[in-house]
């Protein structure tokens, strides 16, 4: 009978697993809403702000017209990774701290053995990551998820183009997961600093802008306003990715417990009936005994 006892408590700690996992699969799904929204709503303009920041960036004469465009050697790298605060969402944020540390070891291995690699989080996740991996955050700013807006995110990465101008660093990338859907993020590595310039595609198409009121103007408005926008959109993609990832991951775990429920039950249904067929030979037996 113990051992009854003890597949009725798996029975019924999977069950509360099974409503704690579902609960959060609905939560998930709520807030996967409204991130999508966001992250939809902004992706066509912020797509258009980079694509005009690349043909403007290469309008321009020289580096002290765009400062965010000045190609170095790469000696000082920051590397910044957007993952989020909270797990049970698969693998979301491993990705992320992994896809780091692979960039670092072999695209800057010298400026890695240098210390010159300097590593930044927004979201804990990945930071832990990183400790875990022994490498040492040089800043993180996962405060931005308690009031995601784009005056908050927009002066983080205001921090990081200073930098950059100044030349405390020679590029700047970002790492997170695009939103494609619920079920799919792309793994993506993005280059937020230099600014890359607009190739010839070979159309014979060129952008020519007319400056108005003046080219100085701008440099100093519309540049900046273009990367903000593209730090916010990587954030937003990778808050809605986030949910999408963890609606996911709670969807698969209430089926596998919810599975494992039923294996636990036709185990104990099975133990009940040998158990029960047991006492019935012993009574039998007990009653021939007596003839």
């Amino acid at each position: 009978m113990a051992n009854l006892k003890e597949i009725r408590i798996r029975i019924s700690s999977v069950g509360s697993t099974i409503q704690i996992t579902s609960a959060m699969k609905m939560v998930s799904a709520a807030k996967l809403k409204k991130a999508q929204d966001a992250i939809v709503q902004l992706r066509p303009y912020a797509q258009k702000m980079h694509e005009i920041l690349s043909n403007l960036s290469a309008s321009l004469d020289s580096a002290e017209d765009n400062p965010y465009a000045k190609q170095n050697n790469p000696q000082k790298i920051a590397i910044i990774l957007i993952s989020s605060n909270r797990g049970l969402c698969g693998a979301f944020n491993a990705n992320v701290g992994k896809k780091a540390v692979e960039m670092a070891e072999n695209k800057f291995p010298s400026q890695l053995a240098k210390g010159d690699v300097h590593f930044y989080s927004v979201g804990k996740k990945a930071a832990d990551l990183l400790k875990h991996k022994h490498y040492n955050l040089t800043g993180d700013f996962n405060h931005l998820y308690d009031d995601l807006s784009f005056q908050n995110v927009s002066s983080v990465a205001k921090g990081f183009m200073n930098k950059f101008v100044t030349g405390e660093y020679d590029n700047i990338f970002l790492i997170y997961n695009q939103f494609k859907s619920a079920s799919v993020q792309i793994l993506t590595v993005e280059q937020f600093l230099p600014v890359e310039l607009k190739s010839d595609d070979g159309s014979g198409i060129q952008s020519d802008y007319i400056f108005e009121p003046n080219k100085e103007l701008i440099v100093s408005e519309l540049i900046p306003k273009s990367l903000k926008t593209q730090f916010y959109k990587a954030v937003l993609d990778s808050h809605a990715s986030e949910h999408g990832a963890r609606m996911i991951a709670m969807h698969k775990a209430t089926d596998n417990a919810t599975e494992l429920q039923k294996e636990l039950k036709l185990t104990y249904n099975k133990a009940r009936q040998a158990s029960i067929t047991t006492e019935i030979l012993e009574v039998v037996g007990g009653a021939e005994a007596l003839k």
